[in-house]
């Protein structure tokens, strides 16, 4: 993906220039950014039910490990809900995008609508979440409605037990497949980024790309000070290990996840550090690939920060309570995406298709520096992941701190020639990584 990064960045510098020197022309290629866009959003609905129903199969799995695999489970979803409401507490600091007013015939319109009575409102909320068929929701866009076909599903096929293995195998099939094509149309990414970037600087000038570093510079400040703070502060009360400690100890494999912008490519070498730190092989390999589909922190900031932003910009900032709704829905919405190109981008727009349609097509202007956000992301992920390992294993005692300490000191070096085994948790890794 090295070629597709710079790709992007070259394509973002160049819609920069356009904009500035050619506005009107920049402005009329808004329409590769409307086309990118929609490619993803037509995306949304099969990612979301596969990764839903994958997702509640692999909690399924990891609950019957017993203590180790619940305490994963309640420790990841309050992380990621954390991180969630972090994201949105700093997005409403920041209010990035302020004064930018893109688009605001689509506002105006989507204002008309919200000023209807509040009964009717609630009543076509809760009827339209109901499909009329298990695959109208596919076809009718409606992510609410694909989140509930999901979960039913899911739900069902845990209840078949036995019987329901082959349709899970299929799903996870049919999920290679989607995320095969999610790859394909990211290539087109450098054209919709090129398009949505002119097109913004092109009507905006220097007030579009100051929003921009502004939302960025606040998500890299925020991981930074999640990871040392937050993480740092649970990891020394759930182990008395040093954070810093812990990630010189985890150097490498930070420089391999920078270099690739996925969490994924370091999991095999995670599970091998891990367990040479000393934490037990059966915990090792029931938190990590469990954390790689319910933990991630730097994800769940993400989302939240780049919604805000997206509606700042767009003159039609969320209120408390769509804030909060949102917040539900991304808690269920991301679980599942870790490690696959666009899926952060295709669960954004599908958090906006649910509760703010008139709101997707801005983004096509935070794709312009989604890619530089991804490292963070996936760095941020990673350090979650090693902390919650450890801090588990340290609260199930299957944490050796004698030998953690000589690792620490280097008395007891890694090998880098050491290929990790995985046979602990080949399952678990299928249905969530």
């Amino acid at each position: 993906m090295h070629y597709l990064y710079l790709a992007v960045v070259a394509a973002v510098v160049l819609g920069v220039v356009v904009g500035l020197v050619f506005p009107d022309f920049g402005k009329s290629l808004a329409w590769l950014g409307t086309a990118f866009v929609n490619l993803i959003k037509m995306m949304i609905s099969p990612i979301i039910f596969c990764t839903i129903v994958l997702g509640i199969g692999s909690v399924a799995k990891a609950a019957k490990v017993g203590k180790v695999g619940l305490m994963a489970i309640g420790y990841f979803l309050v992380m990621s809900t954390f991180a969630l409401a972090i994201g949105l507490v700093v997005g409403n600091l920041l209010h990035p995008g302020s004064g930018l007013h893109l688009d605001p015939s689509s506002i105006a319109k989507a204002q008309e609508q919200a000023s209807k009575g509040t009964s009717e409102g609630t009543t076509d909320f809760v009827l339209g979440i109901i499909p009329t068929s298990l695959v109208s929701s596919f076809t009718e866009g409606s992510v609410l409605q694909t989140l509930l076909v999901a979960l039913l599903a899911g739900f069902g096929l845990q209840k078949m037990g036995d019987a329901g293995k082959p349709i899970l195998r299929g799903i996870e099939h049919l999920q290679k497949l989607v995320f095969r094509i999610l790859g394909m149309i990211m290539w087109a990414a450098p054209v919709g980024a090129f398009g949505a970037i002119a097109a913004v600087v092109g009507a905006t000038g220097w007030n579009a790309l100051k929003s921009l570093a502004v939302v960025m510079i606040g998500f890299y400040v925020t991981c930074v000070l999640f990871v040392t703070i937050v993480l740092g502060a649970i990891l020394w009360l759930g182990a008395r290990v040093s954070i810093f400690s812990l990630l010189r100890y985890l150097a490498r494999e930070f420089l391999l996840i920078v270099s690739t912008s996925s969490s994924e490519s370091a999991l095999p070498r995670l599970i091998a550090k891990m367990e040479h730190l000393g934490v037990s092989k059966p915990v090792v390999g029931i938190t990590v690939p469990t954390g790689y589909s319910f933990n991630l922190d730097g994800t769940a900031i993400y989302l939240t920060m780049a919604t805000l932003f997206i509606a700042t910009a767009q003159g039609s900032p969320l209120s408390v309570g769509e804030q909060i709704s949102l917040l539900v829905f991304m808690i269920i919405a991301s679980k599942g995406a870790a490690g696959v190109s666009g899926a952060g981008l295709a669960t954004l727009a599908g958090g906006l298709q649910s509760h703010r349609p008139d709101l997707v097509g801005g983004v096509g202007f935070i794709l312009g520096i989604d890619r530089f956000m991804s490292e963070a992301r996936a760095v941020t992920n990673f350090a979650g992941n090693a902390v919650a390992t450890v801090v588990i294993g340290a609260w199930t005692k299957e944490f050796d701190r004698d030998k953690a300490r000589r690792v620490f000191r280097g008395d007891d070096p890694f090998d880098e020639a050491t290929r990790p085994e995985r046979e602990a948790e080949p399952e678990l890794v299928k249905a969530g990584v």
